[in-house]
């Protein structure tokens, strides 16, 4: 029995759920559209390139949880499930899942993208294990800060290894399957690291080391 562990963006989806909730945002009015499709994209592309700042990101995409109550951030999502979630969703990776899943391994989605975001398709997923950035909550109110370490980078590596100690799992025979350079530091640590529908840097590295090459975007 193996650890599989999966991104979630781009990887399992076929789409950034991150960026996507930002144009759901402005979509519905809740943001100011300029400003916000502006930024939204700025960031994209700084993720993209590995020169995203964290932090700064951060800041910007949990301010909106901060203006509502979580009754109204509840029925916001569902929409944006049906209506921005639902269409990524891949089937191939559907079926990787389930590969995993009839095989008896543990099944582990990590994510840069914040709780509030990927809880809901993580469960939609049918993954009952989910490492992604926590958005903190006080008092029952999101507060537009993280809390701990954000799922980023070396950071997934952190928060991967406290994730381990906690449910007496280990790296052995483990699989990573990522479509960025952004997880090199995760895909070096893991038996077999596999590149999904990869970016340029990820795909040359990938080619280099000898790791496989997938996509789960074929039948799109």
């Amino acid at each position: 029995m193996s650890l599989a562990i999966f991104d979630l963006d781009n990887t399992l989806l076929g789409d950034d759920s991150d960026f996507l909730w930002g144009q759901f945002l402005v979509q519905q009015g809740l943001v100011d559209e300029a400003f916000y499709a502006r930024e939204n994209q700025r960031f994209y592309e700084d993720y993209k390139t590995g020169n995203l700042d964290i932090f700064e990101f951060l800041a910007f995409s949990l301010k909106p949880l901060v203006e509502h109550s979580r009754l109204k951030l509840n029925r916001l999502h569902q929409q944006f499930m049906l209506e921005s979630i639902e269409p990524v969703m891949l089937p191939a990776a559907q079926n990787l899942l389930e590969k995993h899943r009839a095989q008896g391994d543990t099944l582990l989605i990590i994510t840069a993208t914040n709780r509030f975001i990927t809880g809901p398709i993580a469960d939609a997923l049918g993954v009952e294990n989910l490492i992604a950035t926590d958005p903190e909550v006080v008092d029952g109110q999101y507060t537009g800060r993280v809390d701990g370490i954000p799922c980023f980078q070396e950071g997934k590596v952190e928060r991967l290894k406290v994730w381990l100690r906690e449910n007496q799992q280990n790296l052995a025979d483990s699989w990573f399957y990522s479509d960025s350079h952004n997880d090199l530091p995760l895909l070096e640590q893991v038996t077999h690291p596999v590149a999904v529908d990869p970016d340029e840097t990820l795909a040359d590295h990938a080619s280099a080391k000898g790791w496989p090459i997938i996509s789960l975007r074929s039948a799109e």
